[in-house]
């Protein structure tokens, strides 16, 4: 039986898949955590816990390094709200390029005693709502993974020309991207050609002010940033100084704050959205199912699938008796390890170790079951930090 904590509201049809007579919710000493938005401190952790997965992309909220410390796999769920993402980007352009925002709120403001003359007003006003189109407009995206892919694909349909940057894209991220794609070689060249600008990159420290005045210099004339991944990749103070120069004609932006605000208020040249990414029904439930699955198979067989901490590990299940071994990345530790196993007269029928900076995980395959007194030497194995046998 595997126990199951969860935080947020997660999904229902991620839920159901971790019920039934192997799983358990509990309260207090789960096997698995999983969350949404909950910022998870380490006295949540507990000593049985051995899963945390992140029903999202942003892992900012969970301890990584503490968790990587007592070899606790994190994973997140990359590309699950990928499609809500880029719908929501198309539209941050389209507000950005019409005048969409200000003729709603032109309307929603006329005064019903002079409705006789709306359409008279209407005629009349409507030349300061014109905008552009996005076809044959340049969008330049940063990050070209499950997002930045599906994103290319759609605005590739709408006409656009395409620039793409991404020094680190994966080989499967590649062959999603439209052959129309012109790749720069530099952050600058994108900037400097690039009508749209969209950001799809995580946050991290190398990531943190990204997007600063070194680069927002070099914006085309009537450029429009778009920031839907993360707030601290964006340095507010020089977006707002590129805004009022005019290196900057729009800024759209999931992240709003009290100085954007201000700036909006007294320029009207940005668009504020309420974090609202990822946020639809059908993002909500891939989230959860693919939080939920990988989970299950970590737990069940100790596959590792977008873990932010551990390597991704696959081993074909054969013969049922599974162990699962965490360790430090110190040099001879699978010798020590087939070595344990040795002398406790077990065979091992197959194996595959994979390490990831500090820490490696191995899943061994015997030709019998481990028993308690197995696991309690193998844990006793200096730089092991957990082993355990699945339960499918």
């Amino acid at each position: 039986m595997y126990k199951v904590k969860t935080f947020n509201n997660i999904a229902e049809e991620g839920l159901q898949r971790l019920s039934g007579e192997n799983f358990q919710s509990v309260d207090a000493s789960p096997d698995a955590i999983l969350l949404r938005s909950h910022k998870l401190s380490t006295q949540e952790f507990g000593n049985s816990l051995k899963v945390i997965a992140r029903a999202g992309a942003g892992v900012n909220n969970v301890p990584i390094a503490d968790a990587t410390e007592k070899g606790i796999v994190v994973m997140n769920t990359p590309g699950a709200n990928a499609n809500a993402v880029k719908e929501l980007v198309i539209c941050g352009m389209l507000l950005a390029s019409r005048g969409i925002v200000q003729g709603i709120n032109f309307l929603n403001s006329y005064s019903l005693s002079d409705a006789t003359d709306l359409n008279q007003s209407m005629e009349a006003i409507k030349k300061a709502f014109k905008g552009s189109e996005l076809s044959g407009k340049t969008l330049g995206i940063i990050g070209l993974g499950a997002i930045g892919s599906q994103l290319a694909q759609a605005a590739h349909a709408l006409g656009m020309k395409l620039i793409g940057y991404d020094p680190y894209i994966s080989i499967d991220a590649a062959w999603r991207l439209p052959r129309e794609v012109e790749k720069a070689e530099t952050l600058e060249f994108l900037i400097r050609n690039s009508d749209f600008i969209s950001l799809h990159i995580p946050l991290t420290e190398d990531t943190r002010d990204f997007i600063s005045h070194s680069q927002l210099s070099n914006c085309k004339e009537g450029a429009t940033l778009i920031n839907l991944a993360r707030q601290g990749i964006v340095n507010e103070d020089d977006v707002i100084q590129a805004l009022r120069e005019s290196k900057l004609k729009r800024y759209v932006t999931d992240f709003p704050s009290a100085k954007l605000i201000q700036q909006n208020i007294e320029e009207d040249n940005i668009i504020l959205l309420p974090h609202l990414g990822a946020s639809t029904k059908e993002a909500e439930i891939n989230c959860a199912v693919m939080a939920a699955n990988q989970t299950i198979n970590f737990l069940k067989d100790g596959t590792v699938k977008n873990s932010v901490n551990f390597p991704d590990i696959y081993l074909e299940p054969s013969t049922g008796n599974r162990l699962v071994v965490i360790n430090r990345n110190a040099p001879g530790m699978i010798g020590k390890i087939a070595d344990k196993l040795g002398e406790l007269g077990l065979n091992i029928n197959d194996m595959s170790n994979k390490s990831r900076e500090d820490v490696a995980i191995n899943l061994i395959d015997l030709d019998e079951e481990v028993s308690e007194d197995c696991l309690s030497q193998l844990n006793q194995i200096e730089n092991v930090i957990s082993a355990r046998k699945c339960y499918a």
